[in-house]
């Protein structure tokens, strides 16, 4: 026996979806309910987005490693220690 839900989508994500379960070989439907198994089984929501970095970030990190690369950088062994660095600035 099956049941019915409705959901409201965006039709572009309802297609998008669509085509990447049949790529994997199986329906909408039944990755949704593999979804919701997982759900129920875990109790845990998992949710990621697979998105390129923005220019921005993408400076940071640069920057970031060429900072490491050069010693520009300061470790802490503790909270406290970082704190007390930070007030003396």
């Amino acid at each position: 026996m099956s049941s019915v839900i409705n959901v409201k989508i965006d039709p572009k994500v309802k297609a998008e979806a669509k085509k990447v379960a049949a790529e994997l070989g199986i329906s909408l439907s039944a990755l949704i309910n593999g979804y919701l198994r997982q759900l129920i089984k875990s109790k845990t929501v998992y949710l990621s987005l697979h998105e390129e970095p923005s220019p921005y970030l993408i400076e940071a990190i640069r920057e970031s490693k060429e900072d490491i690369k050069k010693g520009r950088v300061k470790k802490f062994e503790n909270v406290d220690d970082a704190i007390k660095f930070l007030k003396k600035l």
